[in-house]
């Protein structure tokens, strides 16, 4: 049932595993005729999106919890149940909590501090254990049904992203060249925002490659899953580089009239085989992108020598013009790393689909 629901996209799995605990905390706490809500409120907040974050939190949550019930259980006995008692058992909660660097357990922690308050019994004692009882009961459930239930996998939506990112970087380095060539500059914001996707993806998915690797310190894996998100990372390693040189690339300050015919054609021919580079899963690079290369060279050079003096007088060492070159120049370094990576990436897999044959 799990399995269809994920495969038809109607519930994630961290959504299962919350429903999952909330209902095991209630039916536990039903059975024992404990206060539900407190257990079931925490239990929605702790699940996690690894076991490990699920584990690590845990044992912060239930100290700030504890603290949360006594600072509720003190002030309710000093003010009673009033405005002033909520305000001050929220405020002291958390500025407790973040003294003792307990920040992941504020959230548990004043939540269950502010909802004892309403219901307190005569005898503060047996409210504080009973509450802190229920919590702790939340806080146990989930993080056992996190470990244990729907562990989850982000290596297929790693390798998404990272095919993604690099279709997406393909479209914006020929869209920027165009748009620095150009005599006109009015898509610039559409490419700055173009840009800003590119690298929050790229921020994304180092986040859910921190996750993977956190998540298979508590669960098994295979030799050959390592050895493909090892690879993943490396290619993800290259990546940066080329968001790096897209940034720069889209900032030099150039016009049209700058460059030749000769040269802007250069230019877009060397960006349509980047892009054709980027697109391809092996990331061949064809001869003529080396020659290309080679005469955006020799043009570099060609500005470096001849258009370093301005009309002040002011000498730039890099130019707009050479900076533009210069990118483009680094952008074909990576993209040859890039090549001689997925040649060795196919031969560690090819070794590793011999070696489970044998």
């Amino acid at each position: 049932m799990f399995d269809t629901l994920k495969k038809f996209k109607i519930m994630g799995s961290r959504t299962l595993k919350t429903g999952i605990s909330v209902f095991l905390t209630a039916l536990i706490c039903g059975f024992f005729n404990l206060p539900i809500i407190f257990a079931v409120i925490t239990a929605i907040v702790t699940i996690e999106h690894t076991a490990a974050d699920s584990i690590k939190k845990a044992a912060v949550r239930f100290p700030a919890s504890a603290i949360g019930a006594l600072l509720a259980t003190t002030f309710y006995g000093l003010f009673g149940k009033g405005a002033l008692t909520f305000a001050l058992v929220a405020m002291a909660t958390i500025a407790v909590c973040h003294k003792l660097k307990l920040d992941d357990g504020i959230l548990v922690a004043t939540i269950t501090a502010t909802a004892m308050i309403p219901d307190f019994q005569d005898h503060h004692i047996v409210s504080f254990f009973m509450r802190l009882g229920t919590t702790s009961i939340g806080i146990i459930i989930s993080t056992f049904v996190n470990f244990f239930l729907l562990p989850p996998n982000y290596s297929p939506m790693i390798y998404k992203n990272i095919n993604g990112l690099y279709n997406h970087a393909g479209l914006l380095v020929k869209r920027i060249i165009n748009e620095v060539t150009a005599e006109s500059k009015e898509k610039t914001r559409g490419i700055h925002r173009s840009y800003r996707q590119l690298t929050a993806h790229l921020e994304k998915t180092f986040q859910l490659s921190r996750y993977q690797r956190e998540e298979w310190k508590y669960h098994r894996h295979s030799k050959e899953e390592m050895v493909a998100f090892q690879l993943s990372q490396r290619k993800l390693g290259a990546f940066q580089q080329i968001a790096y040189h897209l940034g720069n690339i889209q900032y030099v300050q150039t016009k049209a009239a700058d460059f030749t015919e000769s040269e802007k054609g250069l230019l877009h021919s060397l960006s349509d085989e980047y892009a054709r580079v980027l697109h391809d899963p092996t990331h061949k690079i064809r001869e003529e992108q080396f020659q290309m290369v080679d005469q955006l060279d020799d043009v570099f050079w060609k500005w470096k020598e001849d258009h370093v003096e301005k009309e002040t007088g002011y000498r730039h060492h890099l130019p707009p013009q050479t900076i533009l070159i210069y990118e483009m120049l680094c952008f074909h370094d990576v993209l040859e790393e890039l090549q001689n990576l997925s040649e060795k990436q196919r031969h560690i897999v090819e070794k590793c689909y011999v070696t489970q044959e044998n």
